[in-house]
């Protein structure tokens, strides 16, 4: 695979400053799924019944078969426990998201009433909830558009944002390329939302979470009672608040189902997490779509270098040069395995440098060989790469006085006399001082130990170009 497509870097050591509104420490997002009306069904046209997120742990879907005690379970989340968490939620003034599955609202008429009247982000939750790991592109492309054309017909306007949930590889892109979605939740990878690109452009991506999630009540090793639940989300809370305290704001996202939370030994801990939350100051609880604006407008998408989308050819021009009349590494480089884990600097950094400490010591040396002199014959005859030029009158060196020119030759050939290539700096920030300095403590040094060295510094010479190219803008 040379082209690898998942992300294991994200923001890395360049996370962004939130910026909450009313400089929050926290964001805090409840999510309400409301599936019930839309879960598998043969009556709603699929194969079997539903088996997934009920007090039936380890049910198994039916073929062919109403599961009469699941659709029971189902709808007590529509007749009991949506009413339990509405009352909850408007009396507490906590902003809620819902995640509503399409065929599931329009069976719920005074629940889409009740969303609205409390004034609810109401994201889609696609057509049915059902998987889509096996469906094919064209046949969940067609549950995405008719499931917006649903929303927009029981809510009266499209969705905005999207959650499938039971995803397929495929729905992001078939969910961005339909349009008009300020934002998707199929990821669990981040604290905070990201941009991803597409084949239809750029995409905010607002991660939800299976973890602070009540799911966990229908599946193995998960919450048995409320308590659980409870101290689970407070150590969620503590941890992303401590972090905000220190100058890092995250998002907690926090996953509802009406038949789940909504039974009366559960909704005690969310009635007691809510009133944790409230006692904090500097605390945004917030919808999914205020998220969305916020990050639109204080972190709106930038276009990146990203040397894995790069033809051939445009690859080695850029990258070519960045070891000093060495493309073989960029070569090298160009046939491995990239991706978005590699597109940023410092990890594209590592890519090469990879390729370098792999070869061969001859290999290497050549390239340390391939290093002008400092202040050289090179030099003088204006013979540089453009690179090195700048390098080098950074440091001053190409207004050297004769004593100073003299001093640099005959370390330059004592150097090259006892290690056979030339003194390699990265120069950036150094003065001549410096410089000479490590020039005269170098060349104490064993040869094995030099190599080393120089080879460190060529490194760090590619490190330093690279951040010059990276941080060129583009066309």
């Amino acid at each position: 695979m040379k082209h690898y497509p998942r992300n294991l870097t994200g923001y890395g050591t360049n996370q962004p400053e939130a910026r909450w509104p009313n400089h929050a420490k926290i964001a805090v997002q409840f999510v309400v799924n409301y599936e019930e009306g839309g879960e598998n069904n043969i009556l709603h046209g699929d194969a079997a019944s539903e088996a997934f997120l009920s007090e039936i742990v380890g049910a198994a879907a039916w073929p062919n078969q109403r599961h009469w005690n699941m659709e029971s379970i189902y709808e007590y989340g529509a007749r009991s426990g949506f009413w339990r968490l509405h009352k909850l939620f408007t009396t507490a003034n906590i902003p809620v998201t819902v995640f509503g599955v399409a065929t599931a609202l329009a069976r719920a008429p005074l629940q889409v009433k009740a969303m609205q009247d409390a004034g609810w982000d109401i994201a889609s939750h696609g057509l049915k909830w059902i998987d889509y790991k096996d469906h094919s592109r064209e046949d969940e492309k067609a549950d995405i558009l008719e499931a917006i054309a649903l929303h927009e017909t029981v809510t009266g306007k499209k969705p905005t944002g999207w959650y499938t949930g039971r995803c397929s590889v495929n729905t992001v892109g078939l969910v961005a390329e339909a349009g008009g979605f300020s934002w998707q939740s199929d990821c669990y990878d981040d604290d905070l939302p990201h941009w991803v690109e597409t084949d239809a452009g750029p995409q905010l991506m607002i991660p939800y979470t299976l973890d602070a999630n009540d799911m966990r009540f229908a599946t193995a090793q998960g919450f048995n009672t409320g308590d659980d639940f409870y101290h689970y989300l407070k150590d969620s809370f503590d941890c992303l608040y401590e972090e905000g305290q220190n100058g890092a704001p995250k998002m907690m996202s926090i996953g509802l189902h009406c038949r789940l939370i909504g039974r009366p030994g559960r909704v005690q801990a969310l009635k007691k997490f809510i009133s944790y939350v409230q006692s904090h100051d500097d605390v945004w609880c917030a919808t999914r779509e205020q998220i969305a604006a916020h990050w639109h407008n204080t972190h709106p998408y930038q276009p990146q270098l990203r040397p894995s989308q790069l033809r051939e050819d445009q690859f080695l021009a850029l990258f070519g040069g960045v070891f000093e009349h060495s493309p073989w590494i960029a070569d090298a480089a160009f046939a491995d395995e990239q991706g978005l884990t590699t597109d940023s600097c410092d990890a594209f950094h590592q890519l090469l440098c990879h390729h370098f400490r792999s070869a061969s010591y001859e290999k290497r040396l050549g390239v340390l060989n391939a290093h002008p002199d400092l202040a050289g014959k090179l030099a003088a005859a204006k013979r540089l790469t453009a690179e090195s030029t700048a390098e080098q009158a950074s440091a001053g060196l190409d207004a050297l006085t004769d004593d100073e020119r003299a001093t640099f030759e005959a370390l330059n050939h004592s150097y090259r006399d006892k290690f056979g290539h030339p003194f390699i700096i990265a120069v950036k920030g150094l003065t001549k001082a410096d410089i000479l300095s490590a020039f005269h403590r170098r060349i104490e040094l064993s040869p094995e130990l030099e190599f080393e060295e120089a080879c460190r510094q060529v490194e760090k010479i590619a490190q330093l170009r690279l951040v010059d190219i990276f941080a060129t803008p583009l066309d």
